[in-house]
């Protein structure tokens, strides 16, 4: 499907007089497909924002993280990434089971750039492409339709101190949050279980 401009944002387009200057920059910048400088950018983030929207339309925005890489370019249509642990909320993949409509936002904050790809995403249980990230639930599949990089003038420069301790790595268990021993008779059994056996065997609780 082509993008297009909403009536809202032709609006205030034209309240601006900014309609020209908004189909040029679409005409030169949008396009429906991956190219290789798009998959080198995506494949050296270890984070992005996701948009996503239920069937009673309503919105949620949600932060991803992991090591560079995590998201994968599988081609110039596919892109993929790994749910890890968390909350046991799972808003984000609700709403991809309700709607498939997401939108992500790629940020590089040292290079101060930017980049954005909506899409349809789908969740299939037994992916094969889980057993390639350490600790992933299941995988999303996002089918790319708009994919443009955005202005980066207002993006502030920032440096990377550490990555998170919590993220999955081949070879090692996690940290547990300490959140959840808030939360333990409300944890999955599974996890409730491993958590017993580690404090039985004198170690820390884990996830």
């Amino acid at each position: 499907m082509p993008f297009t401009h909403g009536e809202g944002a032709r609006e205030v387009q034209d309240r601006f007089d900014t309609r020209r200057l908004a189909d040029a920059i679409t005409e030169k910048t949008v396009r429906d497909r991956l190219s290789e400088g798009d998959r080198r950018f995506i494949e050296r983030m270890d984070m992005f924002f996701i948009a996503t929207q239920g069937a009673d339309g309503r919105l949620d925005c949600s932060y991803k993280g992991g090591e560079p890489g995590f998201v994968r370019v599988l081609d110039e249509r596919t892109i993929a990434f790994p749910s890890y642990d968390g909350n046991g909320q799972f808003m984000t993949a609700g709403n991809i089971l309700e709607t498939g409509r997401v939108g992500m936002l790629f940020i590089d904050f040292a290079n101060q750039w930017r980049m954005r790809l909506n899409g349809t995403a789908s969740i299939d249980w037994a992916d094969p492409l889980a057993a390639a990230w350490p600790g992933a639930q299941f995988v999303v599949r996002v089918a790319v339709e708009e994919v443009f990089p955005n202005c980066p003038r207002y993006i502030h420069k920032m440096q990377l101190v550490e990555r998170s301790v919590f993220v999955p790595k081949a070879g090692c268990e996690a940290p547990e949050p300490e959140w959840k021993d808030h939360f333990e008779e409300a944890l999955p059994a599974e996890q409730r279980q491993r958590r017993a056996a580690r404090r039985a065997g004198g170690g820390p609780a884990g996830g």
